[in-house]
């Protein structure tokens, strides 16, 4: 019997290391979901950063957020990442439904095979214009998303390749992998953030300028160019409604 939308209860994996950000991207995921507070779990990496597949039992489904700092390239110094590459296989293995956001898409895409790279020359950090691949189109999150869209995005690194089985939805022009969902299984990745809007990272930019930014100017230059974000914003809310809550 499917559940009610009130009935659902959700594991957050959180990437952060400091209490501010930690709670700002909880109620991000809480308002973008339109679920209620009290439905999300939080494990967060910085302090428990080895678990394993029992941490989801009991759970409908996983969401990943993004890192302020953590690096898939670099498992020697975060020793969270062999963690969460098991979650997400096993959850995949499973057909545990999974949304992961920045930090979440590029753990996804190392855990099931792919590469991701450091790419400081490409990165992006601020809202971008992304497109739909033909794909998208006969997808159940996005077949009615516009064929372009606004979306906040923010990274350094990036996927070279998809694992196999990946179906690529979208991309940016410096990002050529920026969605995507594994065939036959309600595993949705993201390196956007949809669970972010230009308010929100305005905030989170500021906090942590030095370390992207080089100077106020670029900060300011960033804000000034923000665009508005409601079609990404959305998509969350069709995760629940459309997985989540589907017959």
């Amino acid at each position: 019997m499917t559940k009610q939308r009130a009935q659902l209860k959700l594991l957050l994996l959180q990437i952060r290391d400091d209490a501010e950000t930690c709670q700002e991207e909880f109620d991000e995921f809480v308002r973008y979901s339109r679920l209620n507070a009290h439905q999300f779990a939080v494990l967060n990496v910085f302090a428990t950063p080895e678990f394993d597949s029992t941490c989801m039992e009991g759970y409908d489904a996983l969401f990943v957020g993004g890192s302020s700092d953590a690096s898939v390239t670099q498992p020697e110094l975060y020793p969270f990442v062999a963690s969460a590459k098991r979650l997400l296989v096993h959850c995949l293995e499973q057909s545990i439904p999974v949304f992961a956001s920045c930090f979440g898409f590029q753990a996804a895409i190392e855990a099931l095979g792919g590469q991701v790279i450091v790419d400081v020359a490409n990165m992006e950090m601020g809202t971008y214009p992304l497109q739909l691949t033909e794909a998208a189109a006969v997808d159940v999150l996005f077949h009615d998303v516009p064929n372009e869209f606004w979306a906040v995005s923010g990274h350094k690194e990036r996927a070279v390749s998809l694992p196999d089985g990946a179906i690529l939805l979208a991309y940016s022009d410096l990002c050529p992998y920026h969605a995507f969902r594994m065939e036959g299984k309600p595993f949705y990745a993201f390196q956007f953030h949809p669970e972010i809007d230009p308010a929100d990272l305005t905030v989170r930019i500021t906090r942590y300028q030095h370390r992207y930014l080089d100077s106020a100017e670029a900060l300011d230059a960033i804000l000034q160019s923000l665009q508005a974000t409601p079609i990404a914003n959305q998509l969350m809310e069709k995760f629940v409604d459309r997985i989540l809550l589907a017959e």
